[in-house]
């Protein structure tokens, strides 16, 4: 199969016209988050004087469970695993992809964090102080709104995600989740997965040793995965096997919420 026919890497958002990790400023950064935009200029200069950008490798931790959070983090550009974690063990809850807030629930709550947060990928992150974040969510409606939009959003993802698990079988999480990488195309498809499979699997709420296996069983359906590149001459076989849901496989943007701002 000819990989240059169709080949591309999933879940690498184009951050620039969203949040640019290039930002030369704080206040530059949260100009350019669009979901902020309907914020004042006199609340983004407060968490502007209050934040500081910082860039983070892949696999610094950037928070454990149980802390308390000092910072509302800005999610510009790479990408964060969200991890629940029991003694030794770990299983991803999440994958975060910008632009987006992390955990912003206990910044605002003022509660423990319930999840650990590591750097998957190389991560540009804007870090407003918690009080000074607070302090402009109860003063500053627009913010307010846009907050909501964030969080919404977040938890319609993990309502999306818990139907995946609970009314599907393993066969149908794993095929369902290839064939969403596929695209449009149709025939001569190559695509890279977009993570490591331990933490698809994790993603997917089975083992590694049952990802692989069902992996393996993909073939029937003409999916092959050879090493993290899945290959495909025809998906209309995989398509009408795992027909996907709007409501579990659909995106979940931020979106600003309807209504007049009120300054």
């Amino acid at each position: 199969m000819e990989n240059s026919s169709t080949s591309h890497r999933l879940g690498r958002p184009d951050v620039g016209a969203d949040g640019p990790p290039q930002a030369a400023s704080a206040r530059e950064a949260l100009q350019g988050i669009s979901w902020l935009r309907r914020v004042s200029s006199k609340t983004l200069d407060a968490l502007a004087s209050q934040a500081v950008l910082h860039r983070v490798p892949a696999g610094s931790l950037l928070f454990n469970q149980a802390e308390i959070p000092a910072f509302a983090q800005f999610l510009l550009a790479g990408s964060v695993e969200l991890l629940g974690v029991r003694g030794q063990a770990e299983t991803l809850v999440e994958l975060l992809q910008p632009v987006d807030l992390i955990v912003p629930a206990a910044v605002i709550g003022n509660q423990p964090y319930l999840m650990r947060a590591r750097i998957y990928e190389e991560a540009h992150l804007l870090l407003v102080g918690a009080e000074a974040f607070r302090e402009a969510l109860a003063c500053d409606h627009g913010l307010c709104r846009a907050v909501l939009g964030c969080l919404a959003a977040q938890f319609r993802r993990q309502v999306r995600m818990q139907k995946n698990l609970k009314l599907r079988s393993v066969e149908e999480r794993v095929g369902c989740y290839l064939v969403s990488l596929l695209g449009q195309a149709d025939r001569d498809i190559a695509v890279r997965l977009p993570i490591e499979k331990h933490l698809i699997a994790s993603q997917l709420g089975m083992s590694r040793e049952t990802f692989s296996r069902a992996l393996s069983a993909m073939g029937k359906f003409g999916i092959l995965v050879r090493g993290d590149v899945i290959e495909v001459a025809d998906a209309s076989v995989a398509r009408a096997r795992f027909t996907l849901d709007p409501l579990i496989d659909g995106a979940e943007p931020i979106d600003l919420l309807q209504g007049k701002a009120i300054r």
